[in-house]
């Protein structure tokens, strides 16, 4: 069982180091951990005490729970939504409406993720626009609209993409067809 455990937080070290793009070496430098250390706790030789993972984790500024995030359970939640079996919701905005449908809505304690077609009609009311945290990443299904990030305008069609910061205002501005039709995505880190 110790096997399994230190191997999770062998795997959790080696791979929030790389992420930061630090070498062994670089890690050893900043926590005060040796070199030959982090290599045995990355390979799940050794059950390394509390005091060195703090010291590593504190190096890679992540919390300490960070490290046992693969041992502390064997369970994890996924979502899956057969064709047109999403959640179906209508969103209204002033005089604005539109429809959309949720394809994944994901929450942990440290990300939020969700997912949603969107079906917009032209019409006369303006689209709402949007400031907030994370990531937005638009995928054009159907139709053609533009598309506002700060003071750029983006004609979105079908097959198009845009990935946004979500902290800069951000939306549809107007809807050249009918309909249009596009897949949302935004994730953000919980603090």
């Amino acid at each position: 069982m110790n096997n399994d455990i230190d191997g999770a937080i062998g795997a959790a070290l080696k791979d929030f180091r790389l992420r930061n793009g630090f070498s062994a070496r670089h890690l050893a430098a900043l926590s005060g951990v040796s070199g030959a250390m982090i290599s045995r706790i990355e390979s799940g030789q050794v059950s390394p005490s509390i005091s060195t993972l703090s010291a590593l984790a504190t190096a890679l500024k992540i919390p300490l729970v960070s490290l046992f995030r693969e041992t502390t359970s064997n369970y994890t939640d996924y979502t899956f939504v057969e064709n047109g079996a999403g959640l179906k919701s209508t969103r209204i905005v002033d005089e604005h409406v539109h429809e959309y449908e949720n394809l994944a809505i994901h929450l942990r304690r440290d990300l939020q993720f969700g997912a949603r077609i969107v079906t917009l009609k032209r019409q006369e009311a303006i689209p709402p626009v949007y400031v907030g945290n994370g990531v937005v990443f638009v995928h054009a299904l159907e139709g053609e609209a533009v598309y506002g990030y700060g003071k750029q305008e983006f004609t979105l069609r079908a097959g198009d993409s845009i990935c946004v910061d979500a902290e800069m205002r951000h939306g549809i501005l107007s809807v050249h067809t009918p309909e249009f039709r596009f897949l949302t995505v935004q994730a953000e880190v919980q603090r």
